[in-house]
């Protein structure tokens, strides 16, 4: 039988897997919506509106080679591909991984499965973009500085990073899944050889009290 409430299925994995990493409860769930317990709640069917969005505004197009983290089940990454880009794109669930393909058959998307905080080392300063949509939110905040600085090693020289992620005050609790990021997580990004150019707040439109963070770094 299929979960009525996929946000509380997924919020019970996380708080029952902590044994097996910050994101090891992700394969449990691609395996429960697999087998039919379970939707995936962020699986839109669609490419985020802000990665659309940001993609537009600024004719954002290839030729160069772009990542996709935590692609789950790949629309950002097929969106990203469809704009001329290379693309690689990884998650931590190889359940994820396969459906993924099974879902895109004439991709020309590379999936691999690949644990964000053990990141192959050829693919470290290697992409020209880097869209990092929602997957550090998803591990707890003591993981969260080691996640953006992984993040941000897969940037090469003169590329850029896109980030979207829920946003929370200093003062909020954190009790996801998601851990929401706070401004100063945000900048983090932009501690080593990453410059700022842009970060903003938008309001969710299903919930305009929450906001989500846009931000957009070059090396």
């Amino acid at each position: 039988m299929t979960s009525s409430d996929p946000d509380a299925f997924a919020r019970r994995l996380a708080a029952e897997s902590t044994a097996d990493g910050p994101a090891g409860w992700f394969e449990r769930l691609y395996v429960a919506a697999e087998d039919g317990r379970t939707q995936v709640p962020w699986d839109r069917g669609a490419p985020h509106p802000l990665l659309t969005e940001w993609a537009d505004h600024n004719a954002l197009a290839g030729p160069g080679r772009a990542m996709v983290v935590g692609s789950g089940p790949g629309s950002d990454s097929e969106f990203v591909a469809s704009l001329g880009f290379d693309t690689v794109a990884f998650d931590v669930s190889p359940t994820a991984i396969d459906a993924a393909r099974r879902r895109h058959p004439d991709s020309e998307v590379d999936y691999a499965a690949a644990d964000l905080l053990d990141l192959p080392t050829p693919w470290l300063d290697g992409f020209d973009l880097v869209v990092e949509s929602m997957t550090v939110q998803s591990m707890p905040v003591d993981f969260h500085a080691a996640a953006i600085d992984a993040v941000a090693g897969l940037v090469a020289l003169g590329g850029r990073l896109l980030v979207i992620a829920s946003a929370r005050e200093e003062s909020e609790p954190a009790d996801g899944p998601p851990w929401p990021l706070t401004r100063a997580e945000v900048e983090r990004f932009a501690d080593g050889p990453l410059s700022a150019e842009q970060t903003e707040l938008h309001p969710v439109p299903q919930n305009p009290s929450a906001h989500r963070w846009l931000a957009v770094f070059r090396r």
